[in-house]
């Protein structure tokens, strides 16, 4: 398999080399350089496998041969032995043909922990064949950094700097960064948004130089790896209810979960609907509705993981609207940068609308979905979780195949919300019950490049 950028001046890398990489030279995003396809029987023969086993064959095209069999199939197993679920990502049941699909029995409460601990296990057998070590560098909005660090804390061959947006995430997201006390593990709280914090992992990742140096390697889901291993969850969710067209309501911001599914339905899985939800920061869902892509302000929400403006992902499916042209995504970037929008062509709009549905969910809405989830179910969902029930049920038409919404973190995470809504607090899992009264380690920043590498320069492992 040979990657290419999403702008087209980047060299073709192969997995390993896109793995360590991250961001493409060119400013781009790296993608298989044509989607493999699975016929309906290559599914059929796939249902059954457990979670392990399945991962390990559908992300088996875009590995290629960079990996073995056995050793990519044993990495895969590892990376998924430590979840609390059998199932890793189980589906429940909420109402007639409607389903919520868990993705949060990882070791940090998220979905992020699908993709990021195999992530640490591919940088670590990788590294270790190369004799070469890397200093990763990413930006969270909350649930990213906690499983990202997770994922690369003790490590040997790797050094990670997360950013996070001061006094914007909640206090466990938070603290599931700041109290790891990892000697290669540097928490940096910056004056700004996750906007601001995604702006400068890009401007360290175009700042050739300092890249070089410090050999700076991305675990954002810029990182090819991430979305690869995000696929696999819509995979089972439509190989467990019978191999029928499913319609997802995925919570958005980075865009990069969504674009899974939607990578999904190039391979060939049965996918009737792809619906963007999203909370006040709505700017995809203004992008799917009147094809203008114009950046807003960041308002803060009780579902922060998704108060973003810049989706860095969608940019692939830019990629994928406009032929793989990637002169045309130079143009499109290059308006938002400088003038903060651009508007798809009719064309485009056209094929997106073939697959992708918007829906913005409000405050108020949120904390009423959490709420007649628990009242009918009995279950408690997250904030984020309740923007994709609430943006499926309202996008439901008559007819419609079965809705899956994807339950991005624990509800745990989020107490403050989830009891406002319901009277319940939710209670963290008895490993991180002493969670609250660990000791914090992280440093404060402005807003400021050459502070933020200045710090990385000084904290960098030789």
């Amino acid at each position: 398999m040979r990657y290419v950028s999403t702008r087209g001046e980047a060299p073709v890398l192969n997995f390993e080399e896109v793995l360590l990489a991250g961001l493409a030279r060119d400013g781009g995003l790296y993608v298989p350089a044509e989607w493999p396809h699975f016929a309906p029987k290559d599914w059929e023969a796939l249902a059954g496998l457990d979670y392990p086993a399945l991962a390990a064959r559908v992300m088996r095209p875009f590995v290629g041969d960079v990996l073995g069999e056995d050793e990519f199939t044993a990495l895969v197993a590892e990376a998924y032995a430590g979840f609390d679920h059998a199932a890793i990502t189980p589906l429940r049941e909420i109402a007639a043909n409607e389903w919520i699909l868990d993705l949060f029995h990882g070791p940090t409460l998220a979905f992020k922990d699908v993709a990021l601990q195999l992530l640490g296990r591919l940088f670590d057998a990788v590294l270790a064949r190369r004799g070469e070590r890397v200093t990763i560098v990413g930006a969270t909005s909350g649930d990213t950094g906690s499983a990202a660090i997770e994922a690369c804390r003790d490590r040997a061959a790797v050094t990670i700097f997360m950013l996070h947006p001061k006094g914007r995430t909640s206090d466990v997201q938070r603290r599931q960064m700041t109290t790891v006390q990892a000697d290669n593990v540097f928490n940096i709280a910056i004056e700004g948004t996750f906007d601001d914090c995604q702006g400068l992992v890009k401007a360290m990742f175009n700042d050739l130089a300092f890249r070089d140096a410090l050999r700076l390697s991305a675990v954002n889901s810029i990182n090819w790896a991430r979305v690869m291993a995000q696929i696999v969850y819509y995979v089972h969710a439509v190989l467990a209810l019978g191999g029928r067209p499913l319609v997802f309501s995925v919570p958005t911001g980075n865009f990069g979960d969504v674009f899974a599914g939607y990578v999904a339905a190039q391979m060939g899985l049965p996918i009737a609907r792809l619906i963007v939800a999203t909370n006040v920061n709505d700017i995809l869902a203004r992008t799917f509705a009147t094809g203008g892509h114009t950046l807003g302000a960041v308002q803060p929400t009780m579902s922060p993981s998704m108060d973003i403006q810049i989706s860095s992902n969608f940019e692939r499916l830019l990629f994928d609207l406009y032929g793989r042209d990637g002169g045309a995504v130079r143009g499109l970037m290059a308006g938002l940068e400088a003038s903060g929008g651009f508007h798809l062509g009719e064309q485009q709009r056209r094929a997106a609308a073939a697959l992708f549905t918007s829906h913005r969910v409000d405050e108020d809405q949120t904390l009423a979905t959490i709420g007649a989830v628990y009242r009918q179910t009995g279950a408690l969902i997250d904030p984020h979780t309740a923007v994709g029930v609430a943006a499926g049920r309202a996008c439901r038409q008559p007819g419609d195949a079965p809705l899956v919404s994807l339950a991005t973190a624990h509800p745990a995470k989020f107490p403050a919300a989830v009891e406002q809504a319901t009277g319940i607090a939710p209670r963290l899992p008895a490993r991180l019950a002493d969670l609250m009264s660990r000791k914090e380690r992280y440093v404060t920043l402005p807003r400021d490049l050459g502070a933020v590498q200045d710090y990385i320069r000084q904290k960098a492992a030789p």
